[in-house]
């Protein structure tokens, strides 16, 4: 029986925007390791004290949206090789995971050393994703094959983390306040009550932050959440996140939308006046053209009169003239 797929919801940026700082994702992973077997198993081979994140600018599927956060990392033993971690965050079940996983590992996991045997990493890929249940479609993968095969299905080892099974007191301990309330908020993006109690458990340490850092963290999470609770309950959780944030020059995602809204209106209305600006001065553009003919016919003439020319004569000129002026136009 096939998984059923639930509905995707953009990408998450908020997710990417912490952990791609290296010290944020260490925490992560520290945190991820004393609730998932797999995670824990890997870190006990590793380094995180080497961790360093491969640029975007490595992979060949970027542009197609498959990219996400892949970092490299030591093995434990102090050996010159080093391994390759994805991590993915995943706002909804997404049947497509598996060979999206695969493609970027193809792409990035690389080594580039003259004379190795083989160029590929050996990469562990960490899906990490919001939910009340439990969720490992590897465990559907591999359940028509016999044991032995089991940890061969795919190309690189997988694990699946539940952002809610990290414990709120984990997260409240984290060396880390952006780190620690940042995953408290995946934890609990679909749950408003739980948000406002373990926001208002941090409110401490979100005190002595500095302005900046805690204006832009509260702004984030508004974004994020928006996402999940829609706007009517972001409206009371944003006036809790003003109750501390507001002094640090805190932007709620209603007040960024409405922002955004005035700041085209804004727009639109320069560009208006711009518009009448530049008709106004060419009209008086024209006038000043205008009044100059005027002007040249009207000496024209008295200088024409003051020589003797008759009025017909001078009428008759200005008639040819006219033609000859109406010719060049057309």
């Amino acid at each position: 029986m096939e998984e059923k797929q639930e509905a995707r919801k953009p990408h998450d940026p908020f997710f990417r925007w912490l952990f791609s700082d290296v010290n944020h994702l260490r925490l992560l992973l520290e945190l991820a390791g004393k609730v998932n077997v797999d995670v824990a198993d890997f870190l006990a081979a590793v380094n995180l004290d080497t961790l360093v994140r491969i640029p975007d600018s490595y992979s060949e599927v970027y542009e197609t949206g498959d990219a996400d956060l892949a970092f490299r990392v030591n093995v434990l033993t102090g050996a010159p090789v080093f391994v390759g971690i994805l991590v993915e965050h995943k706002s909804g079940r997404d049947a497509n995971m598996f060979n999206q996983v695969a493609r970027y590992m193809r792409s990035v996991m690389k080594r580039f050393d003259k004379g190795r045997l083989f160029d590929g990493l050996p990469t562990m890929a960490i899906i990490f994703y919001n939910g009340c249940d439990n969720w490992n479609p590897l465990e559907l993968l591999e359940k028509d094959y016999p044991a032995y095969f089991h940890g061969m299905v795919l190309p690189f080892r997988c694990a699946f983390v539940n952002m809610s099974d990290i414990p709120d007191s984990d997260c409240l301990a984290c060396e880390d306040v952006a780190t620690g309330l940042g995953i408290a908020m995946m934890a609990h993006a679909y749950d408003k009550d739980a948000i406002l109690d373990i926001f208002n458990r941090f409110k401490p340490r979100l005190r002595k932050m500095p302005d900046k850092e805690c204006s832009y963290l509260l702004e984030k999470i508004s974004l994020y959440l928006a996402e999940y609770l829609g706007k009517e309950v972001m409206k009371e959780l944003n006036m809790a996140f003003k109750s501390i944030g507001q002094k640090y020059g805190f932007v709620s995602a209603g007040d960024v939308y409405r922002q955004r809204i005035a700041d085209a209106q804004a727009k639109a209305q320069k560009l208006i006046e711009a518009e009448r600006q530049k008709a106004e001065a060419e009209h008086q553009k024209a006038e000043i053209a205008e009044a100059k003919i005027v002007q040249n016919r009207t000496d024209t003439q008295k200088v024409l009169r003051e020589m003797g020319v008759s009025e017909e004569q001078i009428a008759e000129m200005e008639a040819r003239l006219e033609v000859l002026r109406q010719s060049r136009h057309s």
